[in-house]
């Protein structure tokens, strides 16, 4: 008997458990506590603490790759994560999550208001600062620093596909990062929009924009994907695919392709994305100087980009005949809409009858293109 209970307790995860082990599942509760309980991006955080959590019980294999017996040769298969994680690495599964936000984003705020891409472009700044800033650090190399610095654009799915081909290894804390900031918008934003900004300044009331023509949305995006692809290449499938989706939407034609874009597809996509980045995510490469040193670029590379943007806004309303509120300019990172309503929000608390959402949203979407071809400058320069 007492062999018995032996064997069955050296066939139990128990018998192998490390204290490694342990602390990346309290890690993955932690995050699902956020996520369930804080409310810091659900969507997304749960898949990738369940995953992180399931990759890290001991014995379980969930990302085991494929393996040989070299005796008989017969091919053991590997863990479910292992075949899912394919999607990511072969940058499957970011694409995809830009057609479905494609089929949900009206870029109607930016085409009526060109100059919000310049506003867009500005909160990429960030980005750019906080890669020089990983470098000179000396921890990290220029494709780990460019992987860490896309954080700063705000886009998750910007962020897992630079990192899976830049630096895979990075995969779980730049997700983990990159999400939990994007959460945080209502919260890191607001002080820095006020410490930029003039309480007048924070209260101007801007003209309503212009009504955009159907045809004007149909060009948009293949003017947009022939242009940005032209430009730096490697962004073609991000820009693509973000401008496939809103196409699909916008040609009135394919009521069916985009009801599946933005629902079915794109929620598919976002659980087994989150399911294979959070099984990257072990104690070997979560649990070190380095995961602290992404945390803390992350949230310098955000709130550059939000300055960035605040700066430049306001040297445009002093050079534009018509108003243009500082606030807006905060929403050139790319976390759609929820950046849009925090410029709204703090606007309308010093001017209770200013109304910015729909000019927000312009620097707002045009970070969303501004975030992919900073990706796709960084891939080119450093792949």
């Amino acid at each position: 008997m007492l062999e018995i209970l032996t064997n069955f307790f050296s066939s139990t995860a128990f018998s192998t458990v490390g204290i490694g082990d342990i602390i990346m599942i309290l890690v993955a509760c932690i995050l699902l506590y956020l996520a369930i309980v804080k409310g810091f991006e659900p969507l997304l955080l749960i898949p990738i603490a369940f995953g992180m959590l399931l990759a890290n019980l001991p014995l379980a294999g969930l990302m085991n790759p494929d393996s040989i017996d070299l005796k008989t040769g017969i091919t053991s298969p590997g863990g479910l994560f292992y075949y899912l994680y394919q999607g990511v690495k072969y940058g499957i599964f970011p694409p995809l999550i830009f057609l479905g936000v494609g089929a949900m984003t009206d870029f109607g705020p930016l085409i009526a208001n060109p100059k919000s891409l310049l506003l867009g472009a500005a909160a990429q700044f960030g980005i750019f600062f906080t890669f020089f800033g990983a470098i000179v650090s000396g921890l990290f190399t220029a494709q780990e620093a460019s992987s860490i610095a896309i954080i700063g654009g705000a886009d998750g799915p910007t962020a897992i596909f630079l990192t899976s081909r830049l630096a895979p290894h990075l995969l779980g804390p730049i997700a983990v990062a990159a999400y939990s900031y994007m959460a945080l918008v209502p919260i890191i934003q607001p002080p820095i929009m006020k410490l930029l900004t003039t309480k007048e300044e924070r209260g101007i009331k801007m003209e309503q924009l212009r009504a955009v023509s159907k045809k004007e949305k149909i060009l948009f995006p293949i003017a947009v994907t022939i242009v940005v692809s032209f430009i730096v290449p490697p962004a073609a499938s991000l820009v693509g695919m973000l401008m496939l989706g809103n196409l699909i939407r916008e040609s009135g034609v394919t009521a069916r392709l985009e009801d599946t874009a933005k629902n079915a597809l794109i929620n598919m996509v976002t659980i087994v994305l989150g399911l294979s980045v959070g099984a990257t995510a072990n104690v070997t490469t979560f649990l070190n100087v380095k995961t602290l040193a992404i945390i803390a670029l992350g949230v310098v590379a955000f709130g550059v980009g939000t300055a960035s943007g605040i700066i430049l806004a306001k040297i445009m309303n002093n050079l534009s005949k018509t108003p243009i509120n500082p606030l807006i300019g905060s929403a050139g990172v790319s976390a759609v809409p929820m950046a849009a309503r925090v410029s709204q929000s703090v606007g309308q608390k010093e001017n209770p009858s200013n109304f910015l959402l729909m000019h927000a949203m312009g620097p707002n979407v045009a970070g969303v293109i501004g975030s992919a071809v900073a990706a796709g400058v960084l891939l080119a320069m450093y792949s």
